[in-house]
C-alpha cells in the first residue's frame, strides 16, 4: 500500500508566540525521514536517537525562528558518540553562504581531541552541503589589490571580472553590505537578479536546477523560489513522489495582485549622477532601491501563479498587516486552494476557515489530498472553522443552535469565548470541540472542568470542587462528526 508523504508538525508558531515550538516539520517517506526547518525544539520531540536517524534537512531561510537549531545539530552530529556522519544540508547556495557566516562564532572553534589546544574547525567538517536550486552566474567577490588592499567585483563562474555596463555593486549606506545590480538584456533595465529573476531564468542562473534524488524510496527535493517573497534570502520546497507533490512554501507575501504589480510596474531610478558616471561606475553607495528600474521579471510572475499547481500546500499565515507573512484576510489574492492547503506559523491566537496546523499533528498526503493521522487512523479535514487560542486547538461544525458564534471584522474571523463579546459581524453559529490528540471533544464552559488524557490514551472529563476532583471517561466525537 503507497503511505504516501507523512508530515509531522515539530512547530508552528510564530518567532514572538508565547506558545513557543518555533517553525519544524518531519517528512517521512517510506523509511526515510528529513527535516524541513529546524526552528523547534527538535532534541525534546525527537530525541538524540531519531535525530542520528534523519538522512538531512533542509533550511528555507535564516530568520532564527526556521534555523534556531542548526549549529546545536551540527555540533551534535559532530560529537554523539553514536553518529558518524556530518549533518546533510539541503539549501541554495546564498542560503548556505549566510548560515556559514552566521555560525562561526558557534562552530569555528572547539578544543582539540585531548582537550590541550584551541583548534580551528572548518563548516565543512560538520556540514555536508547539497545545494539545491541552480547556481547563480555571477556573484561578488572580494580580491586583493595590492598593497594590503582588497577590493569588491562582480566575476562569473570562470572568475573573470563583469563589466560595470553589465553589472555593478551597491553597498548599503546602513548595513554596509553589498548588493548587485544588473542589467537584464530584454527588459533594458537595472535590477537585482536576486530579486528579479525565477530559477528558470537562464540569463542570472545555470541550467542545472540541482534537485535532489532519493532513488531507494523514490522522491525528489527541489528548491521553489518565484513565489517566495520575504525580503532575505529564501526558497520554498517541493517534495516530488510518482503520485504526490507537496509545498512548503515557507515565509512569503503571497499575493497575486502584488506579484502583478511587482512584474509590472516601471520605476523611475534616483541616481542623483549624470548618466555616465553611472555607466561607469563599477561600486556605488547609498540605497540599491534608488537605481532598481524593475522588481520580478514577468517570468518571475509566471513561474510564481503555477507554483503550487496539483500541489498540497504548508503555506505560513498571519492574520493582518504584516509586510512579510500572507494575510489572512488576503487569502482570496493568495495563488493557493483552500482544500489543498494547510496553514502554518500561525500568532497564538487565530480563527480560520483554512485548516490550521498545529504541533504533534501529523498529515498523510496521498495523490492531490491530505489526512490528518491519530494512531492508525486517517481522518478528513472536514471541519467548518478551526481555532487556536491559549495553546489548545478547537474544531467547530455548523449548528444553527449550536452555542459558539463565528464572527467576521475586516476580513478577520473570532470566535469569543469565556463570555467575551464578539466583534464585527456574526456569520453562523457552530458547535465547538476541543481537539485532543486528534481526538474531538465538546468545550468545556467554566473553569472547574478540564479534559486530561491517561496513560492508557483514553480523555477524562475531571471537574474539580471543593471536596476534591471527580474524573469520568467521555467518548471521541470525531467518527461521527467525520461522517
Amino acid at each position: 500500500m503507497d503511505d504516501g508523504i507523512i508530515v509531522r508538525i515539530l512547530g508552528d508558531y510564530g518567532p514572538f508566540s508565547r506558545m513557543g515550538k518555533s517553525i519544524g516539520y518531519q517528512v517521512i517517506i517510506g523509511r526515510s525521514s528529513y527535516l524541513i526547518d529546524c526552528g523547534s525544539p527538535l532534541f525534546q520531540q525527537i530525541g538524540g536517537f531519531g535525530l542520528g536517524e534523519v538522512k538531512g534537512m533542509v533550511i528555507t531561510h535564516c530568520h532564527d525562528d526556521h534555523k534556531r537549531w542548526f549549529t546545536d545539530l551540527a555540533l551534535f552530529n559532530r560529537y554523539a558518540p553514536d553518529i558518524d556522519h556530518r549533518v546533510m544540508l539541503l539549501t541554495s547556495e546564498d542560503i548556505n553562504d549566510e548560515l556559514i557566516r552566521s555560525s562561526g562564532p558557534a562552530l569555528e572553534k572547539s578544543l582539540s581531541d585531548d582537550s590541550k589546544s584551541v583548534v580551528d574547525i572548518a563548516y565543512e567538517e560538520y556540514v555536508e552541503h547539497r545545494t539545491i536550486g541552480p547556481r547563480a552566474r555571477y556573484r561578488i567577490v572580494s580580491r586583493e589589490e595590492g598593497a594590503g588592499k582588497s577590493g569588491l567585483y562582480v566575476v562569473d563562474r570562470e572568475e573573470r571580472v563583469v563589466e560595470p555596463d553589465r553589472a555593478k555593486i551597491v553597498i548599503s549606506a546602513k548595513t554596509k553590505r553589498p548588493r548587485m545590480l544588473f542589467k537584464d538584456p530584454e527588459y533594458g533595465e537595472w535590477v537585482e537578479p536576486e530579486s528579479f529573476y525565477s530559477y528558470s531564468s537562464d540569463i542570472f542562473y545555470e541550467p542545472e536546477k540541482n534537485g535532489y534524488c532519493n532513488e531507494e524510496e523514490g522522491f525528489t527535493i527541489e528548491a521553489v523560489k518565484a513565489p517566495v517573497w520575504h525580503g532575505i534570502p529564501g526558497i520554498g520546497i517541493k517534495v516530488r513522489t510518482e503520485r504526490e507533490s507537496l509545498v512548503f512554501s515557507s515565509d512569503t507575501v503571497n499575493d497575486r495582485e502584488l506579484w502583478k504589480q511587482l512584474c509590472s510596474e516601471k520605476r523611475e531610478p534616483r541616481r542623483g549622477m549624470a548618466e555616465r558616471d553611472f555607466e561607469a561606475a563599477a561600486v556605488l553607495y547609498g540605497d540599491i532601491n534608488d537605481y532598481i528600474e524593475r522588481v520580478w521579471s514577468g517570468e518571475r510572475y509566471r513561474d510564481a501563479v503555477r507554483a503550487f499547481d496539483g500541489a498540497v500546500v504548508i503555506h505560513d499565515i498571519a492574520i493582518r498587516n504584516s509586510v512579510v507573512h500572507t494575510d489572512y484576510r488576503k487569502l482570496g489574492n493568495a495563488v493557493l486552494s483552500r482544500e489543498r492547503t494547510i496553514l502554518t506559523h500561525s500568532p497564538d491566537r487565530m480563527t480560520s476557515e483554512w485548516v490550521l496546523s498545529r504541533a504533534g499533528k501529523f498529515f498523510v498526503i496521498r495523490g492531490g489530498s491530505f489526512s490528518e493521522k491519530v494512531g492508525e487512523r486517517l481522518y478528513p479535514l472536514n471541519a467548518d472553522v478551526y481555532h487556536k487560542e491559549a495553546g489548545r486547538y478547537y474544531a467547530g461544525y455548523r449548528n444553527e443552535e449550536g452555542k459558539y458564534t463565528v464572527y467576521e471584522k475586516d476580513g478577520v474571523l473570532g470566535i469569543p469565548l469565556n463570555g467575551q463579546e464578539g466583534e464585527g459581524t456574526p456569520l453562523y453559529r457552530i458547535d465547538l470541540y476541543e481537539d485532543i490528540s486528534g481526538r474531538y471533544f465538546p468545550r468545556l464552559e467554566g473553569g472547574n472542568m478540564t479534559y486530561s488524557e491517561r496513560g492508557d490514551g483514553q480523555v477524562e472529563r475531571v471537574e474539580y470542587s471543593a471536596a476534591g476532583s471527580r474524573g469520568e471517561v467521555v467518548p471521541d466525537h470525531r467518527d461521527r462528526l467525520s461522517r
